[in-house]
């Protein structure tokens, strides 16, 4: 178990780097286009859709190791004042529901950019395909699945642990 624990937050701090990179791009295309539509009256086509997609892949692909940093908000309020067995059940149940239900999501993020890749649609201005990026925001919900998977077993044993 701890090697694939290892594994996913290796592969999530890979995506979280790929997120970065992808900000980077969004800076360096929003400033080039600024000087190239001053300075040569010449703006870079597909800016506004460029700057979306790759926002929301920096999105996507970060949200796995924020979830392995424990980075989200969490309110536990409620369950802070239960004893440590109820507490490990909560722990247990909430993230066997966000595993579920980040699978589904991811999959039909998937179906809809395998949709998108067969019907041909493009981007209305620049005219690229974009269901990469989609692709690409699916590949980061799955290993927030995996980060989430690897919670849920540890809480878990964490239930089991507390008998």
């Amino acid at each position: 178990m701890k090697q694939f624990a290892g594994f996913v937050t290796g592969f999530s701090r890979l995506l979280d780097r790929l997120a970065g990179l992808c900000l980077v791009s969004v800076m360096v295309l929003i400033i080039t286009n600024i000087l190239s539509r001053s300075l040569l009256k010449r703006p870079i086509l597909g800016t506004y859709e460029f700057a979306g997609y790759l926002t929301a892949a920096v999105i996507g692909l970060a949200l796995a190791y924020c979830a392995v940093q424990n980075g989200h908000i969490a309110v536990t309020f409620v369950a802070d004042r239960l004893p440590r067995r109820a507490q490990a059940w909560v722990d247990a149940a909430m993230n066997l529901c966000a595993f579920l239900f980040w699978v589904l999501a991811a999959w039909h993020l998937g179906s809809y950019a395998h949709s998108m890749a067969v019907n041909g649609v493009v981007s209305p201005t620049a005219q690229v395909p974009f269901y990469y990026f989609i692709y690409l925001i699916a590949l980061g919900l799955l290993a927030l699945c995996l980060v989430l998977l690897v919670k849920t077993i540890e809480s878990i044993k964490k239930v089991v642990l507390h008998r």
